[in-house]
């Protein structure tokens, strides 16, 4: 089963309410002309109930090329330390950059898995970078958020240039993007299924057994 929840936006609720709002009056209306009517409507518009793996294909950014690698590699975040950093900072050794917030559900699903992810490999070369989007107040839970999860990899909070850039095609978190040692995206999770960790452990492995020039 797939799992995933949307950043909030002021804007994005509003809009999301209106064709919500309208969809019901819709729905309202079908139904008193013919409940077969309704019920067709009903499943033509709501989210599918089956099961389905993390999407995994990266549309945005194509960071394969060196114009939008660099673009994507140049974003910047700031670490809990308020050091400043970037993922460039991390070339030659196999990034993943987590973006999460304490209150996702999905996401304190996925962190055990990173946990262990970080305890495996990062002597190995992999770096795992957690930035929160879970808006300002979520920030001071951070800290209960590391102790509760005894996350022993970087967090971090992303310029709005870089949450922008990575998730503007598509909000719903957890996402992970993998990087490999050159700086090249690997793959892209949107949003956590039981599948995903074992496929990350997979691009992880594979990532790092890779050259790195």
């Amino acid at each position: 089963m797939q799992f995933a929840f949307r950043r909030p936006s002021g804007a994005r609720s509003s809009a999301h309410l209106l064709r919500l709002t309208t969809l019901v009056l819709c729905l309202l209306a079908a139904a008193a002309c013919g409940g077969s009517d309704a019920s067709q409507t009903s499943s033509e518009t709501g989210t599918p109930t089956g099961p389905a793996p993390p999407r995994t294909t990266f549309p945005m950014p194509p960071v394969n090329n060196s114009g939008s690698a660099a673009a994507a590699n140049s974003q910047s975040f700031t670490l809990l330390d308020n050091r400043r950093a970037r993922i460039s900072d991390y070339q030659g050794q196999v990034v993943v950059l987590d973006f999460y917030a304490t209150w996702c559900g999905p996401c304190r699903i996925e962190t055990p898995h990173l946990v262990e992810m970080h305890r495996r490999y990062s002597a190995k070369g992999l770096r795992i970078i957690g930035l929160n989007v879970g808006g300002p107040q979520d920030r001071g839970q951070v800290p209960a958020y590391v102790e509760e999860f005894r996350i022993p990899y970087m967090l971090g909070y992303p310029d709005p240039a870089m949450t922008q850039l990575y998730l503007s095609d598509d909000d719903r978190i957890p996402q992970a993007f993998v990087f490999d040692r050159k700086g090249r995206l690997v793959k892209r999770f949107i949003s956590y299924d039981d599948s995903m960790p074992a496929e990350l452990e997979r691009i992880i492995q594979a990532s790092l057994a890779a050259p790195a020039d």
